[in-house]
């Protein structure tokens, strides 16, 4: 018996569903097709997210829309190629022109985004959100839109829970389906962000300090997921078993020692 490949719109209503479900959405980023298929082929995989920071490394490029558009939209396009699930892709800023990137990421088979507030001016970035939604509009999909702040990574400690609230609460206004705090790990802070968001409506990054996923679901957060660092477990294993055979090998050095017959 076979089963047919799920449209475009089959997966966005299902991304939107995973996050108007109470349980938590726990991503696994990956930043290849090979990563995704991996990451999908797990028992209690309902989505995969891309990384941008992965995806540029694997390219050479430092993150921060170093890389250019075209490669990191091939990227997004070979992981939605490769997997059956819905794919949510990291968009970053929006590198330049927030609406046609949407655009351009949903004709590459994405059906949610990531979108960088970078910390600039809140009337700029409720823009920015407002010209994403309007995009999925336009492309007649229900694309899920998470608002990211930088308030914990760039802003005052001590004022990075208000800001985080005025700014994620305008970007839920203008049309975000939920708001991404990187850099949040204290459980009071996420508990008093949940209060503000609504049910549903948290996505977090998860770090070594972090609650685990049932404890942040308990706390009601909607979504985690762990951007660069399932690339960098993975070549941390790679360089481990890369440092066991190489030490196992013959020393060159010696063996270039010996003299010639």
């Amino acid at each position: 018996m076979t089963t047919s490949t799920p449209t475009l719109q089959e997966k966005a209503r299902r991304l939107r569903t995973l996050h108007d479900e109470s349980r938590i959405l726990v991503l696994v980023n990956a930043w290849d097709a090979a990563s995704a298929r991996a990451v999908a082929a797990v028992p209690g995989c309902h989505a995969i997210a891309t990384a941008s920071h992965s995806i540029a490394a694997a390219h050479g490029y430092e993150d921060g829309e170093h890389i250019p558009f075209e490669l990191a939209l091939a990227a997004i396009a070979r992981i939605a190629a490769a997997v059956d699930l819905p794919v949510t892709a990291d968009l970053e800023g929006g590198y330049g022109d927030v609406a046609a990137t949407v655009r351009a990421a949903i004709r590459a088979g994405a059906v949610g985004g990531n979108l960088e507030d970078a910390m600039r001016p809140v009337d700029q970035a409720v823009r920015a959100v407002r010209a994403g939604v309007a995009a999925g509009r336009d492309e007649g999909l229900p694309f899920v839109l998470n608002a990211r702040t930088d308030a914990y990574l760039t802003g005052p400690p001590e004022t990075a829970l208000a800001a985080a609230v005025e700014r994620g609460t305008a970007y839920l206004a203008a049309g975000a389906d939920c708001v991404f705090v990187p850099g949040c790990s204290d459980p009071r802070d996420i508990r008093k962000l949940v209060a503000a968001f609504g049910p549903g409506r948290l996505s977090l990054l998860g770090v070594p300090a972090m609650p685990t996923p049932a404890e942040l679901e308990t706390l009601g957060v909607a979504r985690v997921s762990y951007g660069p660092y399932p690339q960098r477990w993975t070549l941390d294993a790679l360089t481990s078993r890369a440092a066991t055979l190489l030490a196992a090998a013959p020393d060159r050095r010696a063996s270039d020692a010996r003299p010639r017959p």
